[in-house]
């Protein structure tokens, strides 16, 4: 046991949380407004932040290159493992975080891939347009 790690922490009081193993473990109240209170398990900001980092890696000038069904692929991928680990307890809010970052990145990069700026098909938006491209989301 790290000592210095290690304490002893009453989660049931007002604004205190605990990080551990990438998620963040706190009670909020219940969301229908009954004075319930529950135990709310979301990723920590720190691992959103990780998964951010390595999007950045995935998505970058560097791939500029690489064909789009390959860059998507690969960023299929580090989104299904992600998705994986965190699926336990209430990841909505940090999946929408996610995917909308990835689709923002997604977006610069096809910008930045010519001299001309990438637009959607007529008709279309850079959600559904991502979404034909076989752009997964969380």
């Amino acid at each position: 046991i790290n000592r210095e790690k290690t304490r002893v922490v009453n989660l049931k009081g007002e604004g205190t949380a605990v990080d551990f193993l990438g998620y963040t473990f706190r009670y909020d109240r219940d969301l229908n407004g009954g004075s319930h209170r529950y135990l709310n398990m979301a990723p920590s900001k720190g691992a959103l932040e990780r998964e951010r980092e390595n999007i950045r890696k995935l998505i970058n000038t560097s791939q500029s290159h690489t064909p789009l069904p390959d860059l998507i692929h690969r960023v299929n991928l580090q989104l299904k493992g992600w998705k994986q680990y965190y699926s336990v307890g209430y990841p909505a809010k940090a999946y929408r975080d996610i995917n909308a970052y990835t689709r923002e990145r997604l977006r610069r990069h096809l910008n930045r891939r010519s001299q001309r700026p990438w637009r959607p098909p007529q008709g279309m938006t850079y959600y559904e347009a991502f979404h034909h491209m076989g752009l997964g989301k969380l």
